[in-house]
């Protein structure tokens, strides 16, 4: 959850810093949004790829772990129902 906060929180940094170098260049209206969100984007390819890893490495865990946990309390009930059978 960390890894994702600090992610998204560092996306959110890049945007902003291209909206206003973005907006100091002299865009205006809806070119500077597009140019924002393209030159953040590219940005954040580059320079969070570290952290993208992490964060994404930190999510597949969880998902075996909810996984793996959720599949085996359903193995275990079956066993017991077919126990008391």
């Amino acid at each position: 959850m960390r890894t994702t906060l600090s992610y998204t929180s560092a996306r959110i940094v890049l945007l902003l810093v291209a909206l206003v170098l973005l907006y100091l260049a002299g865009a205006r209206g809806l070119l500077l949004l597009a140019l924002a969100f393209v030159v953040s984007g590219i940005a954040s390819f580059v320079l969070l790829s570290r952290q993208r890893d992490k964060m994404s490495g930190a999510l597949l865990t969880r998902l075996k772990n909810r996984r793996t946990t959720g599949f085996r309390a359903r193995l275990e009930e079956g066993a017991r129902a077919e126990d008391e059978d």
